[in-house]
């Protein structure tokens, strides 16, 4: 069994990773199951997933928020790849490179078939590791873009050497691309705030009780998410503004298995959603072009 580390970060691209994933949904749709445990704020995430085709992968991951006040990173865990024919194992890959480029891929392919190809004012709502790792995914489709970053931390938002935005609803109504990477309980984006054209794809809320957009931002926008099996009725960015009516199921026009026409921009004009639900399919097929990568 290989080991993969963070080194084979040198041999991955944002295009090759993105071309993997449209890759993987065009193969037969993924098995997946979930288990989640709570302490508190802290939580245990097993994920498992089997692509025929492509093999299996069981993800275990820990979110304790607490761990950033001891210097420690937030999110940890490990990633197990198993081959397709036999379930053998074929690769133990380093949890943090697996996570930051699933992550990252998952919404900058969102942002490659739904953002305007103009798009230059991309906004980052939070300053921790995913809003770092989306700046390098989004200039690789983006090569003109400009960030500006918006933290509740004002010196974590410092820290990531870009311009800081000191008024959020003046930051949003700016730009092109809003990229929300918080674990956000209340909205912090509102609807009203929202301009024609703007794209947001949102990526912090990943359980019921989180939110990063308001009511009215999810009833004016078009929506797209990753995956309806790992986003309705499993994530409060979805399930909240359906129980008030502000939208329905139905107003999720299509995820990455739906035919890439569907999920595509309508208008210059529109307004666009995406919801990142990072399931465990998605580390499956971000491992296995890891693996592919390394051993090519």
């Amino acid at each position: 069994m290989k080991i993969i580390t963070k080194d084979a970060e040198s041999r991955l691209t944002w295009q090759g990773l993105t071309e993997a994933i449209e890759a993987g949904h065009r193969r037969p749709k993924a098995e997946i199951r979930d288990m989640v445990l709570y302490r508190g704020e802290d939580t245990l995430l097993n994920r498992a997933a089997w692509i025929d085709g492509l093999g299996q992968l069981v993800k275990v991951a820990t979110v304790f928020p607490g761990n950033g006040a001891q210097g420690l990173p937030t999110v940890n865990g490990a990633v197990t790849l198993f081959e397709d024919k036999t379930g053998l194992p074929a690769a133990m890959v380093d949890f943090h490179l697996v996570t930051k480029w699933k992550t990252a891929g998952d919404s900058l392919l969102s942002a490659k078939r739904l953002a305007r190809k103009d798009s230059r004012r991309i906004l980052l709502v939070g300053a921790g590791t995913v809003a770092r790792s989306m700046v390098s995914a989004y200039a690789s489709a983006f090569p003109q873009a400009e960030f500006t970053v918006w933290s509740r931390s004002r010196a974590s938002a410092e820290a990531m050497g870009l311009p800081v935005a000191e008024d959020l609803e003046a930051a949003v109504r700016a730009a092109d691309i809003i990229c929300t990477a918080t674990m956000a309980r209340t909205p912090l984006i509102r609807g009203a705030w929202l301009q024609p054209g703007q794209h947001l794809d949102l990526i912090g809320a990943y359980t019921p009780a989180m939110r990063e957009v308001d009511d009215e931002a999810m009833a004016r926008a078009r929506l797209f998410v990753d995956s309806r099996e790992t986003t309705l009725g499993h994530i409060g960015e979805l399930i909240e503004p359906i129980r008030s009516g502000a939208i329905s199921e139905s107003d999720v026009i299509a995820d990455f298995y739906d035919d890439p026409a569907f999920y595509s921009r309508r208008s210059p004009d529109d307004i666009t959603i995406a919801k990142n639900g990072g399931g465990a399919h998605l580390d499956l097929m971000t491992a296995d072009y890891i693996a592919r990568a390394v051993a090519a």
